[in-house]
């Protein structure tokens, strides 16, 4: 690993990492923000942050203001980007398919089963990585927006035992029923809609073998609300299946930085509540 960016912030430090990736086949990066405790050598709880459609790790790092909360709370924070990259992976010029777009699953169909496993690099690779070379304690969060609302979702979803605490800005949470979903689905999985259920949070709380609490905040000015986002599906999952659901809908706000802004603190006190009991 090699570390090519480093800020002070509140009392920690922000840095970027650099590394070769066994799972992806490219090389990438990851964002991870030490509090003081843990530049101090305490072994810190960490939450993971998953972002949205075209991001890198560099857009929660630089626009949520998470760094103040991270330090409130003596949380770890690692942001990696959305997709493996580079020139010999493969890509599409449309921004909501490949490069950007990894939707934090595990492709099986050509160009992109080579590359596109950004959901064994989430939740296998990348911790382990977090775990050898930073003083992490065994407590894992995780949470993100939209199309990594949807990643946070479906990885605790599919890891029971694994994260103690999730939570989402803005996710798409059935994209087996919704636009986005059904093309990047037929893509990176085939036509099978039948395999596509194991990569959708709505199919997978019916069968959740643990019930960890879900916290979804969504703003009700969203311009992909009522198309791609649908979170009334997961409420009514959730509600039919007895799986715990704070669903909030925020009056005013859209799919931006501002809105995971406004109310990222409530979530890291809802990760931090878990992750330091």
């Amino acid at each position: 690993m090699e570390r090519v960016e480093s800020h002070a912030s509140f009392g920690g430090r922000q840095e970027v990492w650099r590394h070769a990736s066994t799972t992806l086949n490219c090389e990438m990066k990851f964002a991870v923000y030490l509090p003081a405790q843990a530049l101090a050598g305490e072994r810190c709880p960490v939450l993971y942050w998953l972002s949205g459609l075209t991001c890198t790790e560099q857009n929660f790092i630089t626009k949520a203001g998470a760094q103040e909360h991270a330090a409130r709370h003596g949380l770890i924070v690692v942001a990696p980007d959305t997709s493996p990259r580079g020139e010999g992976v493969p890509n599409d010029e449309a921004y909501d398919l490949g490069q950007g777009a990894g939707f934090y699953l595990n492709a099986t169909q050509a160009p992109w089963a080579a590359h596109f496993r950004m959901q064994d690099y989430v939740g296998d690779e990348l911790p382990t990585l977090i775990e050898t070379h930073f003083p992490t304690t065994d407590a894992r969060g995780i949470s993100g927006h939209s199309m990594g609302g949807h990643g946070a979702l479906v990885t605790a979803l599919r890891r029971p035992g694994r994260y103690r605490s999730v939570s989402a800005f803005s996710p798409i949470v059935a994209p087996t029923q919704v636009p986005w979903g059904e093309k990047a689905f037929t893509a990176y999985l085939g036509a099978d809609r039948a395999a596509w259920t194991e990569w959708d949070a709505v199919e997978l709380v019916k069968t959740a073998a643990e019930r960890l609490p879900l916290l979804v905040d969504q703003g009700d000015a969203d311009e992909f609300l009522a198309k791609q986002l649908r979170p009334e599906l997961l409420k009514a999952v959730c509600a039919a299946s007895g799986h715990p659901l704070t669903l909030r809908l925020q009056p005013g706000h859209d799919h931006s930085y501002y809105f995971i802004a406004s109310f990222l603190g409530d979530h890291f006190a809802h990760h931090a509540a878990a992750l330091r009991a």
